[in-house]
């Protein structure tokens, strides 16, 4: 079964509840809120059979240098420690936020998406062993975005290891490793970009006698998820 939602809410929570069926926390990766209230009463706003997946906080994933930390509110730590899964205690003090989060939200699924400079050397990829090797996991699944130029024996490597799902952007490339898809929709030609009734016909033979999630993260996606799940049921 496929599972079709966006990347946070491009309309009001009860708006978007009446329409799908699953969501992707977009805050939780700029600056996830303290209170466990918040969470708490995200699940009780939500039908119970209604999926949150969480987007990884930046400080696990992202160098202090990203135009994305324009949004983070409470530093901790040392920035210089931040990002690339570095075994830092800030980078793990974020992952343990990010675990409570998830047991908040009953959330399944976790995704790390790491940025366009976090390359293929030594370095990053033993962090990632030593970082997945430490932190807890419980019944999570966690799900890796390589959005840099990672080999595909490398990855499907890591991923096996890890135990990790190889999420992607289906228009740019095609997931090496895992049980189930895990699509994100960047728009095939920046953000701003409105899929076409071709482009959607592509992605459901794609996803055919599949199980997973696509979720749609451009202008358009609350449109564009709608045609799509039309397309689908």
């Amino acid at each position: 079964m496929i599972k079709i939602g966006c990347c946070g809410f491009p309309k009001k929570r009860t708006v978007y509840f009446e329409n799908f069926n699953c969501v992707e926390l977009q805050n939780t990766f700029y600056q996830p809120p303290q209170k466990a209230e918040t969470f708490n009463k995200l699940r009780e706003e939500a039908s119970p059979t209604f999926e949150f997946t969480i987007k990884a906080w930046q400080i696990i994933t992202h160098l202090k240098t990203s135009p994305t930390y324009r949004r983070l509110k409470k530093v901790i730590g040392s920035p210089q420690n931040y990002g690339f899964f570095k075994p830092t205690k800030e980078v793990f003090a974020a992952f343990k936020r990010i675990y409570e989060v998830a047991n908040s939200l009953k959330a399944k699924i976790i995704l790390f998406q790491t940025p366009p400079n976090f390359k293929e050397n030594k370095e990053n990829i033993d962090n990632m062993y030593k970082f997945f090797s430490k932190v807890e996991r419980g019944n999570l699944i966690f799900c890796w975005e390589e959005r840099s130029d990672f080999k595909d024996a490398t990855l499907r490597r890591i991923c096996k290891d890890l135990n990790l799902i190889h999420a992607v952007d289906p228009f740019k490339r095609e997931p090496v490793w895992g049980s189930f898809l895990y699509f994100r929709l960047h728009g095939k030609e920046g953000y701003r970009y409105k899929y076409t009734n071709k482009d959607l016909k592509y992605l459901k033979r794609l996803v055919e006698r599949r199980s997973g999630y696509v979720f749609f993260n451009n202008v358009y996606m609350w449109e564009d998820a709608l045609s799509f799940k039309k397309m689908i049921f």
